[in-house]
């Protein structure tokens, strides 16, 4: 729900937009001076009605006491003017002034009562600020603390002001203990229009979209997203599914996101708006230069659902445009559609597909480069499919490593890619900044070390989710010679037969290991049971399953012949009881390996 504010509205908002749990302010980066302003606005008179709907269609308790009159305009004008008053001066004197605040001087608790569920009804929602910028000298991304003191720190004072005042008039007393929440927006984004050129029909319409050029979060962010869990594949097209398009471009905003070495154009409509500022914590911010000059993909979350009903029952879908040299993806404006794995696995799709077009073999798994305390160092890539240990086992890696590492740097917590140098050496290289990563494989305590960084997705929820930066964008495009590479392999016991890594002998038995895929699920999509995709990624191999296998083959084989320990590793996370205990032993194993093979090849 889009409300646009009158000509001449208090609050210089452009417009309020509503949708679930989640309310978006759109500015030109000019909010209240005082809280005389704020509650005289505009905007607080629009949030009052909206709490006053709210309570009377709930027949909340919080009705028992107030006046009847609630439901017609001139009951609500009364009462919306007691508080505006309350808010300056104590309720005995406002009483004497304002219409109606007589009923209240016996019971004034049940006013308190309101403005304590007023604030609280204000603060359930994940808030928003889109600040917009013109170009020039004097835009605010040429001084972004600047705005984002004056508009996010400015309304959270404001509001949790107003929010005491209010109370300590009513009340006549003071409050003994002081909660500093964020009262005003959990998010701020500075945004602009900037000037670049559509590399094909499709995305013209996309023009007056504004960039996202700076992002503000008061973490910890929690949000909870209408779903929890991704279904389905991104299914290859062979028409743009964004030609004909059309758009309210005020109800959109871009993520110009550095995903590996490409700019992917990410464009999410305002119901997924959470979602699409929390890419800040996964990918780093493409740079002015980068949207300049132009992307190697676009992807649009939250497309109209009549525009794709042509794709079927569920339309997540990609467009390979050979002749533009672009590739396009879109997925509809959809509750279902509503979880962040639907926005992360089609950027890292159309990364696949890009890298593969030139030459890189992209992998499914996580890649970290480990520093030993004795110098040496290893670079250990695990492959697998969603859910099989590959993040967890590192993460144990990290916990149980301590005396033996001096450092993990993470270059891939999902998705990356491989070349081969003129060496002959196989090359990794990471997409993301940070990392998505199941809450309940953590190990403990580490959540909330990260907790002043993190956003928790459906916390209450199965498949809860923290997303946390792990890394610089200098570091995973650096390039790292690879000294293991091991299949996570999440479903087999451990026994004399299946060790916990099991060395692979040649290249075709090895590729015959990932090409088969093999998997438990572990509720983190809709798939169950044990599963088989090629080479443990859906993600654009098996779409593009010639030129991969190739690639491929040419990897494999330089890998083996370059001395690479190719492997698996049994992490037994979806063998019950072993969730936790799996990844730590398979972690174990690791790091026995690796210091016995760098001391190896020290001496």
């Amino acid at each position: 729900m889009k409300i646009t504010p009158p000509e001449k509205a208090d609050l210089f908002l452009t417009n309020l937009f509503w949708h679930g749990k989640q309310v978006i302010l759109r500015s030109d980066g000019i909010l209240c001076a005082n809280a005389y302003e704020l509650v005289h606005s505009w905007a607080f008179e629009t949030v009052f009605s909206l709490f006053v709907d709210h309570i009377l269609e709930e027949q909340d308790s919080v009705l028992n006491g107030m006046t009847s009159d609630l439901e017609t305009e001139e009951g609500r004008q009364r009462l919306l003017s007691l508080l505006r008053t309350v808010a300056e001066v104590p309720f005995e004197n406002a009483a004497r002034v304002i219409p109606g605040a007589e009923h209240y001087q016996s019971n004034p608790r049940a006013l308190y009562l309101f403005v304590e569920a007023f604030y609280d009804y204000w603060r359930s929602y994940d808030r928003y600020l889109v600040c917009h910028s013109e170009q020039g000298p004097r835009s605010h991304d040429k001084r972004p603390y600047r705005t984002f003191n004056a508009t996010i720190e400015r309304l959270t004072g404001l509001i949790r002001s107003l929010y005491r005042d209010m109370c300590e008039n009513i009340t006549g007393d003071h409050s003994r203990i002081y909660r500093q929440v964020a009262a005003g927006c959990n998010v701020g984004v500075i945004a602009t229009r900037k000037e670049w050129n559509p590399p094909n029909p499709g995305t013209l319409a996309l023009t007056d979209i504004p960039f996202i050029r700076q992002v503000l979060i008061n973490p910890p962010l929690i949000i909870d997203p209408p779903e929890n869990r991704r279904s389905g594949q991104f299914i290859k097209v062979d028409r743009d599914p964004l030609e004909g398009l059309e758009l309210e471009s005020d109800e959109w905003l871009c993520y110009p996101a550095q995903v590996g070495p490409l700019s992917i154009f990410i464009y999410f409509h305002h119901i997924f708006m959470g979602l699409g500022c929390s890419l800040a914590n996964l990918f780093e911010l493409g740079s002015d230069e980068m949207i300049a000059s132009g992307p190697d993909a676009v992807f649009m979350y939250g497309v109209p659902p009549g525009h794709l009903a042509e794709y079927g029952d569920v339309p997540t879908v990609f467009f390979d445009d050979d002749v533009n040299g672009i590739l396009t993806g879109a997925i509809p404006g959809e509750d279902r559609f509503g979880y962040f794995g639907y926005l992360k696995k089609m950027a890292l799709t159309l990364h696949n597909i890009k890298m593969m077009k030139r030459g890189r073999m992209p992998f499914h798994g996580a890649m970290a480069r480990i520093m030993l305390r004795n110098g040496n160092e290893a670079t250990v890539l695990v492959m697998g499919e969603t859910a099989t240990g590959k993040s967890e086992t590192l993460e144990a890696l990290r916990f149980i490593g301590r005396k033996f590492i001096r450092n993990i740097s993470i270059i891939s917590d999902d998705m990356g890619s491989l070349e081969i140098d003129e060496e002959g050496r196989v090359l990794g290289y990471g997409t993301e900044t940070g990392a998505f990563i199941r809450l309940d494989d953590l190990q403990r305590g580490y959540a909330l070390k990260q907790i002043n960084r993190a956003i928790i997705m459906s916390p209450q929820k199965a498949n809860a989710r923290v997303l946390i930066p792990v890394n610089f964008i200098e570091e995973i495009l650096k390039g790292y010679p690879v000294d293991y590479i091991l299949y996570a392999n999440n479903y087999e016991q451990v026994d004399a037969d299946h060790p916990v890594i099991q060395t692979l002998p040649t290249a075709e038995v090895a590729m015959a290991v990932f090409r088969e895929g093999a998997a438990m699920s572990k509720g983190t999509t809709t798939s169950t049971g044990l599963t088989h995709s090629y080479f443990a990624n859906i993600f654009g191999p098996p779409q593009y399953r010639e030129v991969h296998e190739e690639l491929a083959v040419r990897i494999f084989h330089a890998a083996f012949a370059s001395g690479t320990l190719i492997g698996q590793m049994r992490t037994r996370l979806a063998v019950p009881g072993f969730e936790r205990e799996g990844p730590l032993l398979a972690a174990t194993e690791l790091l026995r390996l690796i210091t016995e093979n760098e001391e190896g090849k020290n001496l």
